[in-house]
């Protein structure tokens, strides 16, 4: 692995851990992206998936939120998508400017256009590449975060050729074909858990498995179809680390939407953190997972438009409920899904410096 400079902000790393700290660490999911004039300025002249592989683009892409806010953001994410995995099983994903697969996979028989085995350092490098670029450029500032989608959004995606609101193709495959469905999640598992590894080696001090798409599973069928793959990834990844003498890294699951759920993710999954969306009542949550894992989240992202006195309140709120009554212990400020791409840059400055505030007060209490 790389010698990199030595990290100077460890905030995001400790709560991870379950650590106390004396502030909430806070970063936003999304947080390199269509909100930021600067970013809008790059993409202007360069293609989405172009920026991903372009490993210069996308570490400039990673450290403009950073720099934009200096001393409020104790995380960068490497610019990335989810939908690169896809494309390395050999999938054609376009941006226009949703996601599309012009070749779906319609039948369990189309999984044989899927490579057999994906060389991750030949068909990802250019993440890794970045990665290690952004590493180094950080100085050690904050951490640097990985990221991966998680086997049953790939999935869907795979399936559908996009986004869905009925989830129709997809669903179609669980309940028609359960072992081809589920041959399929542990393929694209073992290709997250490669994918991963790798990120770590490049530098990535964090990870994050993205389930967008959790909360349209009954929850049966999340504990049969999704989350057997989420624990084989985090297995996987802390297996393959140990026996190359890496040291493990904090792991985050993100299983939007299935709130239902928490307790057997934080049970069963084997992840540092989870991180919840805005329908769940954050000392609820806690109730649920216990100790066992720190959490992450969950500020509706609507927020941000509703103006700086709405701004501050909720997060007070957010701090208050995070505490629960209870000593703080493991909790990662966040949004409850991504930023998105109206907000005003000034109104995420106050969203981080309120955390920032009102996270210390009730750390402090």
């Amino acid at each position: 692995m790389p010698d990199f400079p030595p990290l100077k902000n460890d905030l995001l790393l400790r709560a991870a851990r379950g650590e106390e700290t004396e502030r909430a660490p806070v970063w936003v999911m999304r947080q390199a992206g269509r909100y930021l004039p600067e970013f809008r300025e790059v993409r202007a002249h360069h293609g989405f998936f172009e920026l991903c592989r372009t490993p210069a683009l996308a570490t400039e892409i990673t450290l403009q939120p950073v720099r934009r806010y200096a001393g409020l953001l104790d995380a960068a994410i490497i610019f990335s998508d989810i939908l690169v995995v896809p494309q390395a099983l050999g999938m054609e994903v376009q941006m226009n400017p949703a996601p599309f697969f012009p070749e779906p996979l319609d039948t369990p028989a189309d999984v044989s256009k899927l490579r057999a085995h994906v060389d991750v350092d030949k068909e990802l490098g250019y993440v890794f590449q970045a990665l290690t670029q952004t590493r180094v450029a950080l100085a050690g500032q904050v951490p640097l975060i990985g990221f991966c989608g998680a086997p049953w959004t790939l999935f869907s995606y795979m399936v559908e050729g996009g986004g869905s609101k009925t989830y129709q193709k997809a669903k179609g495959w669980l309940f028609r074909w359960p072992e081809e469905s589920k041959a399929l999640l542990m393929r694209i598992a073992d290709v997250c858990v490669e994918f991963l590894v790798g990120q770590v080696k490049a530098g990535a001090q964090l990870l994050q498995v993205f389930d967008s798409w959790a909360g349209e599973l009954a929850p049966h069928h999340f504990q049969e179809f999704a989350l057997p793959s989420l624990k084989h990834i985090a297995t996987g990844v802390r297996n393959k680390l140990k026996a190359e003498g890496i040291p493990p890294v904090p792991m985050t699951i993100f299983p939007k939407g299935a709130n239902s759920e928490l307790a057997a993710i934080a049970q069963h999954a084997g992840y540092d953190t989870v991180g919840i969306d805005w329908c769940v009542e954050p000392s609820e949550a806690r109730q649920l997972v216990g100790d066992v894992v720190a959490l992450q989240g969950n500020m509706d992202p609507n927020v941000l438009y509703g103006g700086r006195e709405a701004i501050e309140r909720e997060v007070r709120r957010m701090c208050a409920s995070f505490r629960g009554g209870r000593a703080p212990k493991g909790w990662i400020a966040n949004l409850g899904h991504g930023i998105t791409p109206g907000v005003d840059p000034e109104d995420m400055r106050w969203f981080l410096e309120c955390v920032h505030k009102y996270s210390a007060a009730s750390y402090q209490a």
